[in-house]
């Protein structure tokens, strides 16, 4: 610290008092209030700056790229007594900001001098900037007309805060042994919202993935995909994969068991009994009840698709299955691996222009590799693939099982 000529006269204890104690609270992961859009911000201690870093997905539709950063704010000591509070966003370098730590789990920032957000070029050029920078193209790129309408709708109402965010606190989700694969931040493709990051967290017999990016359809802090982990699904051989209405006939004949033994559970009197520790890696046992829902197609032969015995499972998926998206399902991303290692049932959320009608309809959770994992959205016709975020961060665990569920509770209560 020394040896740096802005800083020759400090003395540490300045630096522990004015700066790192102070702002102690800020550390760590955050969630800004965007409207729907939500992001992912994390404050670390830097040298001898405290930086806010906005983490970003990679550009649409490269999933396994690396995540981008940019820095929103910085705090430092100017003089011996006084931190100082800078604000980053724009392209004109440092300018005069503030911070006010509201409470333990929550703060906000403010730019003072707004005006160094602004281009020579006016707003045309502010967007055209920002669209380089969020989706690495230029609006004539994108020929979707629809996409575009969302791309300017993200502009004009993200552009309006200038920094001026209130910031929430947000814990990675804790891990066990037992898990699936490793719970964390993942980025996902969602059709023309481009890349958005969700948490995958484990719950028993049920895992799920929360929005902490999101868009006017499925705002951020929504739980946009919950896996059955009970009731693992034996997909086809490739050419009958292929068939759409083969792979909807197994979901929907799943669907209809998971409702049955919900109802018997229902109707079942009270025995006093915990079933809430039962492994969450065992699968549904026996086979498919007969569906009185949608008409299954005759002549099927037994191991075809369908709910998987626990006998069943290590050999046909657990090394390794072919895997192919069926024809008429959509998908951002071509290069979606070959094989996987099993298959879930499970609902994704889907609703109209700002959550409007929302609904779970059934899907097929798809598990990849320890890093990657896909969700077919059966109404939809569509794929999203789901790749790790590849980065590490302090002062993210939550301190307990409960806070961590209080936390997911508080960001959805906020776009409910």
């Amino acid at each position: 610290m020394k040896i740096l000529p802005d800083y020759e006269h400090m003395e540490y204890r300045d630096v522990y008092t004015c700066l790192l104690h102070r702002y102690r609270h800020i550390l760590g992961l955050w969630q800004p209030d965007i409207g729907p859009y939500g992001g992912l911000l994390n404050v670390v201690v830097d040298g001898l700056f405290i930086i806010g870093w906005m983490y970003l997905p990679p550009h649409d539709p490269h999933v396994d790229d690396p995540m981008r950063f940019k820095p929103l704010f910085r705090i430092h000591l100017m003089e011996r007594k006084s931190a100082t509070v800078e604000c980053m966003y724009g392209h004109r370098g440092p300018h005069n900001g503030h911070i006010q730590i509201v409470k333990k789990d929550e703060f906000s920032t403010k730019c003072n001098q707004t005006d160094h957000h602004r281009m020579s070029g006016g707003r045309q050029e502010e967007f055209r900037t920002w669209l380089r920078e969020e989706w690495g193209r230029t609006l004539e790129d994108i020929f979707h007309e629809h996409m575009q309408e969302l791309i300017l709708m993200k502009f004009i109402y993200t552009s309006q805060y200038d920094n001026c965010l209130t910031y929430r606190r947000i814990y990675l989700p804790p891990s066990h042994p037992d898990d699936l694969i490793r719970p964390g931040l993942f980025k996902g493709t969602y059709g023309s919202h481009g890349l958005e990051i969700v948490m995958l967290s484990f719950h028993g017999k049920r895992a799920r993935a929360t929005k902490i990016t999101g868009d006017p359809n499925i705002p951020a802090g929504q739980q946009t995909v919950e896996i059955d982990l009970m009731h693992r699904i034996q997909l086809p051989d490739v050419e009958y994969l292929r068939n759409f209405n083969e792979l909807s006939r197994i979901v929907l004949e799943v669907r209809e068991q998971v409702r049955l033994e919900q109802q018997q559970e229902e109707d079942r009197p009270e025995d006093g009994e915990d079933h809430s520790r039962q492994s969450p890696r065992e699968p549904q046992r026996g086979p498919v009840q007969p569906s009185a829902g949608p008409p299954t197609e005759k002549g099927k032969e037994p191991g075809d698709g369908g709910a998987v015995a626990a006998e069943e499972q290590p050999g046909q998926c657990g090394q390794g299955q072919p895997f192919v998206l069926p024809v008429g399902v959509s998908s951002r991303n071509e290069d979606y691996p070959r094989t996987c290692r099993m298959c879930f049932y499970g609902t994704g959320l889907i609703a109209g222009h700002g959550f409007t009608s929302p609904e779970r309809t059934p899907g097929v959770f798809i598990l990849f590799d320890k890093d990657r994992f896909g969700f077919i959205w059966l109404e939809l016709k569509s794929f999203s693939l789901y790749s790790r975020v590849q980065a590490t961060f302090r002062n993210a665990d939550a301190p307990s099982p409960q806070a961590f569920e209080e936390m997911l509770k508080n960001i959805q209560s906020l776009t409910s």
